[in-house]
Formats: structure tokens, C-alpha cells, sequence
């Protein structure tokens, strides 16, 4: 037998449980704590000792709501995240396009919404860097693409397009077409002429995925939006071997395509389940419910500042989501529904209740993502329902994109009432965490930053922004652990520290229970455990 004791440091489970001083792993599974595993190793051959060094053991985190696979093809683009401009965002595609002569097509992502007035970014602006072939940018919010004209002219988008179903082309004002297009309806015009991305370059970017999370002390993570060329990447690289974190896949469910999708949706998993591999599953189905508040698409019970009739988007109309979550939960799927504005809200937690109540009581644990307003009227009905609010507490802050983009299309009253975790939390809700990565950061530490503060990285505002929505830190740990695990259906598996789960863990350098919130993102991540075997150690 394989054994790995760890010692001299602080070995923490959750809230719930007493901390301890060592830890034993046999096998890639936990058999013993404290006293026990030092007595247990006594004069054992063969032991390999870890010496925490006074550091941090933990359950390895969990992302429940991410893109994985597009996080990783980030790195393959043009380098625009890191653009503070629009000017160096120009000449980050200029300087990619130098570099990369025989590329038919520059696609890269995600650039910062907010550095245009509106989020309107035109297409005059990339053709000073490349006007002799597309380029597509998506936006940090992929609902969004930045387009030159030799793109939108592949595309066939002319000033007489019309705003496509679940989408929306804005024109300048002599009536032309601007180059931002907005939602996959609009989107869906330019990614059906691009070519596909060669495969190998696919399963590299789940690499890169697997390096950056594991990096950060992530050992599983929720791909939030599948569709059917993603299934084979990620069924090809278990087939090799090549997937080194866990994952679940959610198919994505599109309203124009929604009934010839349910027997791929069975088929994908199926295929799964044949490749047989423990680190892939595919047991849930993602809807969107609308888009997001930036771009006014978020669906809202009450209109938008800047118009009285404007309510956003809603993506499935009528009683068309509570019968498409009615279907794919009869065929034994996890709900899985994007919802950031509060109609959208009312609309999943609909949904789910009608699904609930025609096919009978079963453990289901359904997921509402981001959650980003909730009218009061159904803060209790989370708990009720056993729906998991999974949210991201890396943008309950006042930055930039809140105060630019999102209060002043919300009203200020309206703004205070977002991303109430601590008050979902409070009511029995069964709360998860996630980062949406690449949209924003996959490094847990740097939301459970803000989740308990509700401070930007400055320390504004002093006290934190609705300071009565700050967690607790074993709060904010256990939503980015044992809250994902129960969301993965995986409690009994990972994301605690007790005999017989798996030996998922990562070593912080120090206790982020006593560690200012401001200085969470800098905790050094020494080590990272999958099943017992060191997947990551800093250098």
C-alpha cells in the first residue's frame, strides 16, 4: 500500500469540523487524522511524510459553473485580456496578426466590456489593425463578439440584416452596421462561417484548462456549456488519457433547436459512460434563461433605467422552459439554468418547481447559476425547492463593470439588492460557488476575497458594499468545496476531509481563516492532491 502522511500543519474539513494536526492517505484515499494517522504509520515501512510546515490542508476546490474549454483556447488567440484600451487591444491583434501570417482567421477573447461607451465597439477600429481578413473578438462576457468588416462581410451581416431570434446587430447612427454583435443569435451568424478549431489545438486547450486550474487548487469543474464538437475533445482526450481534473459536461439547450436535441443529449452521455474514465461525466443539461445585465439582455421584472418597456431578454418564451426542464429531468439530467436578472430567476425557479411536481420526488438538486437578482418574493423558495443558487462571488463588488455598465442600467436602489449570498445562505439554501472562467478569474481564493468583504481589490468601500451580504470565511470555503461536491452529486466522494473520501486536497501556505480578505489571492498554493497523487507543486 501507497501511504502519504501529512503533519505539522492545520488539516480543515469544514465549518462543522474540528481541525486537526495530520492527515493519512492510502491508496489516493484518506484512512486517518490526527493521532490516529501518526500511530498508524509508526513504524511502517515505506511512508512518504509531507511536512505542511505550518501550512493549510484542505479539501481540494471545486468550480461549479465554468467554461473550461474556452478558458484554454484563450491562451491560443491574440492576448487581449490583459488590454486596459482600446488602442491596445488594436495593436494586440496587430501584433498577432504580424506573428501569425497564415491564420484565414484571428479569434480571440475576451476583451473588456466596458472600455466602450455602452459596450459598443466598432469594426472600424480592428480594421486598422487587420483589414485583409476576419477577426472576432468575444467579449469577457461571451455573449458578445467584437467583429471587423472583412467578418461581418464573411458573415453576410449587411445594414439590412435583421436582428436575428435571441439576438441583436446595433447599427451607427447613418444605419450601418456597427461590428459588435450581441447574444448567440447574432453571434451564431459569424461562428457558422469560421472554420473549426484543428482538434489537437482543442484537447491542448483542456491542458492548458487542467494547468490553470490546478494551479490554483481546482480538482473539479462544471463545463457550464457543451455542445456536441466539445463532446468529442473531451471523449477523445480521455480516450488518451489526457484529461488530469475531473469534469462534468452540461449540453446546452437551445430553444429554436430544442426538440431534436434530447436524443443527442442521450447519445453524448452515453458516449460518456462507454469511455468509462473518472475524471469525465455528462449528468447535466444547462439552459439559459436570458443573458446579462451589461448588455441589457438580463430578463427584469421591473424595466431597465433607460427605458420603460425595456425588460431584456427572454430566451424561452411562455411555458417553454418549465416543459424543456419537465423532459431532460425525466431522462435523469441535472437542471442547470443561467439566470441572472430576477424574472429570470422566477422563470428557473417556475421550471423547476413544475418539473418537481409532474415527475415526482427524486434526489435531482437542480442548479440556478449566477443569481445576480432575486426579488424578495422568492429568496425562500431556493430552500424549498432544493435548488442550488451556484453563484460567483467575484462580482459582488463595486468595480469598474458595476459602476459603469451595471448600476446605471439597474438604478441604485435596485444595484444594492445583487448577489445576495449571505442571504440565501441564511435561508437553507443549499449555496455552491463558481468563477464562470474565462469570464472572470478561476482562482477561487480571489472570489472568497470578495465574498467576504465585498470590497475591490482597493478596499472600496470601506465596510464592504452591502456589507449585510458578507460570509463568513468557513462559509465562503465550504461553498467553494463541499458546496460544489454537493452539486456534483460527489459529497460522499470529495470535497471533505474524513475516512474513505478521496484525497483531493490543497496546501495553502497559511490559514485563510486568519488572513485579511484583501490579502486571500496572495495565499501561496504549495500543492495540489488528486486522488492522493501530487497534481501540482509550486516550484
Amino acid at each position: 500500500m501507497a501511504m502519504t502522511l501529512f503533519r505539522n500543519g492545520t488539516v480543515w474539513s469544514d465549518a462543522q469540523t474540528p481541525t486537526t494536526e495530520a492527515l493519512l492517505v492510502t491508496d489516493g484515499v484518506i484512512t486517518a487524522l490526527g493521532a490516529d494517522a501518526i500511530a498508524r504509520t509508526a513504524g511502517q515501512p515505506g511512508v512518504v511524510e509531507v511536512d505542511l510546515g505550518g501550512g493549510f490542508l484542505m479539501p481540494s476546490f471545486g468550480d461549479g459553473h465554468a467554461h473550461p474549454l474556452l478558458g484554454g483556447l484563450e491562451f491560443v488567440g491574440p492576448a487581449v485580456r490583459p488590454c486596459s484600451s482600446i488602442d491596445e487591444i488594436v495593436e494586440a491583434v496587430r501584433r498577432y496578426a504580424k506573428d501569425n501570417p497564415d491564420e484565414e482567421w484571428i479569434v480571440g477573447a475576451s476583451y473588456d466590456g466596458s472600455l466602450a461607451e455602452g459596450g459598443l465597439f466598432d469594426a472600424r477600429w480592428l480594421d486598422e489593425a487587420v483589414d485583409d481578413r476576419p477577426v472576432v473578438l468575444r467579449a469577457w462576457d461571451y455573449h458578445t463578439v467584437w467583429c471587423n468588416t472583412v467578418a461581418l462581410e464573411r458573415a453576410g451581416i449587411t445594414a439590412e440584416t435583421p436582428d436575428p431570434v435571441l439576438g441583436e446587430i446595433p447599427h451607427r447612427e447613418d444605419g450601418s452596421v456597427l461590428g459588435t454583435l450581441r447574444e448567440w443569435g447574432a453571434v451564431d451568424l459569424v461562428t457558422a462561417v469560421m472554420p473549426p478549431r484543428d482538434e489537437e489545438v482543442r484537447i491542448a486547450a483542456l491542458g492548458t484548462a487542467a494547468d490553470y486550474y490546478l494551479q490554483r487548487g481546482v480538482t473539479w469543474v462544471q463545463d457550464a456549456w457543451v455542445e456536441p464538437p466539445d463532446v468529442d475533445t473531451y471523449v477523445e482526450a480521455a480516450r488518451r488519457d489526457a484529461l488530469r481534473i475531473r469534469f462534468n459536461l452540461a449540453f446546452y439547450a437551445d430553444p429554436r433547436h430544442f426538440d431534436i436535441q434530447l436524443e443527442g443529449f442521450l447519445a453524448s452521455r452515453q458516449r460518456v459512460e462507454i469511455v468509462d474514465s473518472p475524471f469525465l461525466t455528462a449528468n447535466t443539461v444547462k439552459f439559459f434563461a436570458d443573458g446579462v445585465v451589461e448588455n441589457e439582455t438580463g430578463a427584469l421584472i421591473q424595466p431597465y433605467c433607460s427605458g420603460l418597456h425595456q425588460h431584456g431578454m427572454t430566451v424561452w418564451e411562455g411555458d417553454s422552459l418549465a416543459q424543456a426542464c419537465r423532459r431532460v429531468d425525466e431522462l435523469g439530467f441535472q437542471i442547470h439554468i443561467h439566470a441572472i436578472g430576477d424574472a429570470a430567476v422566477r422563470q428557473a425557479l417556475d421550471a423547476i418547481e413544475y418539473a418537481v411536481a409532474t415527475n415526482g420526488p427524486r434526489d435531482r438538486r437542480p442548479v440556478i447559476a449566477h443569481v445576480q437578482l432575486v426579488d424578495d418574493a422568492d429568496l425562500a423558495r431556493f430552500a424549498a425547492l432544493n435548488v442550488i443558487p451556484n453563484m460567483q462571488p467575484l462580482w459582488a463588488q463595486m468595480d469598474a463593470l458595476m459602476t459603469v455598465l451595471t448600476v446605471p442600467r439597474l438604478g441604485p436602489e435596485r444595484a444594492d439588492k445583487q448577489y445576495r449570498m449571505r442571504t440565501l445562505d441564511d435561508s437553507g439554501a443549499p449555496l455552491a460557488f463558481g468563477s464562470d472562467w474565462p469570464v472572470s478569474s478561476g482562482a477561487p481564493l480571489d472570489g472568497i476575497a470578495i465574498g467576504v468583504s465585498r470590497q475591490t481589490a482597493d478596499g472600496v468601500p470601506a465596510g464592504g458594499w452591502t456589507p449585510e451580504e458578507i460570509l463568513a470565511v468557513e462559509r465562503a470555503l465550504g461553498a467553494y468545496t463541499g458546496g460544489v461536491a454537493k452539486q456534483a452529486f460527489a459529497e460522499q466522494v470529495w470535497g471533505r476531509i474524513a475516512p474513505g473520501a478521496s484525497a483531493d486536497l490543497v496546501w495553502l501556505d497559511r490559514d485563510p481563516r486568519s488572513t485579511p480578505p484583501r490579502d486571500l489571492p496572495g495565499i501561496g498554493i504549495r500543492a495540489t492532491y488528486l486522488q492522493g497523487a501530487p497534481a501540482f507543486t509550486a516550484r
